[in-house]
């Protein structure tokens, strides 16, 4: 019973605490060019970034038009509501429970013009490990895979497998773009995006690092 009006509790207030103290993020952007030239392509995209930076890459990115990969974990659930109140269409599922069913999910979205959010080491890890279906689906559909990353000084990280960034009240949020691409769609080329992908990961990482002695972590 405790636990049940634990988990009430979180899903009802959790995201207008969550959307507060997001509202009061600083967030510098870099490569914004990398962004303006996909959201301005008229194609659709997928929006690739790790499992630890969703809440601030989400955040920034509320209102787009941009439908949300997220777990159907109780975790998941909690991230959802908060997805659900800033503009997300969701698509739900997980990398052990209906798996197939979100990867067509996503394809369909993208063959209907429309954008989708990835975390390719989601959502259970393990923590920056490339899964291949995000640049599948692209490949699938022809969309374009843009990769982001963000980091934060102060912040918390979770204990969690993913190490989750928490952007403290008022923390400056450095949110970075990798290089864009867009896969091929012949199966013989997924090895080639899963490469891709992960270096447009890796430089989207190195841009959103603060420089040494520049960031604060909090616990």
């Amino acid at each position: 019973m405790l636990n049940r009006l634990r988990r009430g509790a979180i899903r009802r207030l959790g995201p207008p605490s969550l959307r507060a103290v997001a509202g009061t993020w600083r967030i510098d952007v870099v490569g914004g060019a990398r962004w303006t030239e996909v959201a301005q392509s008229g194609r659709p995209f997928v929006l690739l970034c790790w499992h630890e930076a969703i809440l601030p890459v989400i955040w920034h990115h509320r209102h787009r038009g941009i439908s949300a990969m997220i777990s159907e974990a109780q975790d998941g659930e909690y991230l959802a509501g908060f997805v659900r109140s800033i503009g997300y269409d969701l698509i739900r599922g997980s990398s052990s429970r209906g798996a197939s069913r979100v990867l067509r999910g996503a394809i369909q979205v993208l063959r209907e013009g429309r954008s989708v959010g990835l975390t390719p080491d989601g959502p259970r890890g393990p923590r920056r490990v490339f899964k291949p279906g995000a640049v599948a689906a692209a490949g699938m559909s022809g969309a374009v895979v843009l990769a982001v990353h963000a980091e934060a000084a102060p912040s918390w990280r979770a204990h969690s497998w993913d190490r989750t960034l928490v952007p403290a009240p008022f923390a400056r949020v450095r949110l970075a773009y990798g290089p864009w691409f867009t896969p091929e769609r012949r199966q013989s080329g997924l090895e080639q995006a899963i490469f891709d992908g992960s270096q447009a990961l890796q430089e989207a990482v190195r841009l959103a690092t603060f420089p040494t002695g520049d960031a604060t972590a909090i616990g």
